[in-house]
């Protein structure tokens, strides 16, 4: 590949490379909508979804792969600026640990529930007050896999532009859809589309596998620590509970939803 039109970063001290530093921090990330999406499968996916990339660093060192190689081929098609950088650059601005050597900024989507495409029979997942971004990721690969509509983000807590959602989750986070909204306008977008809230508690009244989910519905979960707030739980469908023989009070968020997928993927296959 021809080398000689892409700019070389050669210190730390670069503007953009401050810039990809800055953007570890939440505010700045919304302040200018930008992204960092790191690692060659994450910004496969990215680019074959229609994001926008602004930048992509290259460490030529790392990404001598013909998987890198096309990546870079595609992102210079799409109009991204190329910066060729060193080892040391890349560990300045990485996020992971042992990176490929591919780094992106890319504009981040619009996330609304305007532009969210519902099946015949919707299966959705409802995520509101996730500690942890790695759980809004994982729950991204389950959705994924279970072949549901998408995940509706209904809190001011969870960023789905943290680099730990889109590392967790393997880059779908661009292929699977997504919204990023507030509880008010879930439940009137839900209701609008005739779909069932189910709430996930340790206290819910049926337990997951006696619940018909054939129908439209959407699960929802919350912080591991509290639990759904009591409007979800007032205001549900039904709440499911999954039963458990251990000392712990509750499963993880990610496995929780990965569970009662499932038995709707099961349920529907008949």
């Amino acid at each position: 590949m021809e080398r000689d039109h892409f700019k070389t970063l050669s210190s730390v001290q670069n503007p953009l490379a401050k810039q990809v530093v800055k953007l570890k921090d939440r505010r700045h990330r919304d302040e200018l909508g930008l992204m960092v999406i790191e690692g060659c499968r994450e910004i496969a996916r990215a680019l074959e979804s229609g994001i926008r990339i602004d930048q992509l660093f290259i460490c030529r060192e790392l990404t001598k792969n013909e998987q890198a190689q096309g990546i870079i081929r595609q992102a210079t098609q799409t109009g991204a600026e190329i910066l060729e950088i060193d080892t040391r650059i890349l560990e300045k601005i990485a996020y992971r640990e042992n990176p490929d050597g591919l780094l992106a900024v890319a504009r981040q989507p619009a996330w609304s529930l305007q532009n969210f495409r519902l099946g015949e029979s919707p299966l959705v997942v409802i995520a509101t007050g996730l500690e942890k971004p790695g759980n809004l990721g994982s729950i991204l690969r389950s959705v994924d896999a279970a072949g549901g509509d998408g995940v509706v983000v209904c809190d001011g807590i969870t960023d789905p532009a943290n680099p730990n959602v889109i590392r967790a989750s393997t880059g779908v986070l661009f292929t699977v859809q997504l919204a990023k909204t507030d509880p008010a306008e879930t439940f009137s977008w839900l209701r609008e589309n005739r779909i069932r809230v189910m709430a996930a508690s340790p206290e819910g009244h049926c337990e997951f596998w006696d619940v018909d989910w054939r129908k439209p519905c959407a699960i929802v979960v919350g912080t591991e620590h509290t639990g759904l707030d009591k409007r979800w739980r007032e205001n549900a469908d039904q709440t499911v509970r999954i039963p458990m023989k251990g000392r712990a009070d509750s499963l993880n968020v990610a496995v929780t939803t990965a569970l009662l997928l499932f038995e709707a993927v099961r349920q529907r296959r008949g």
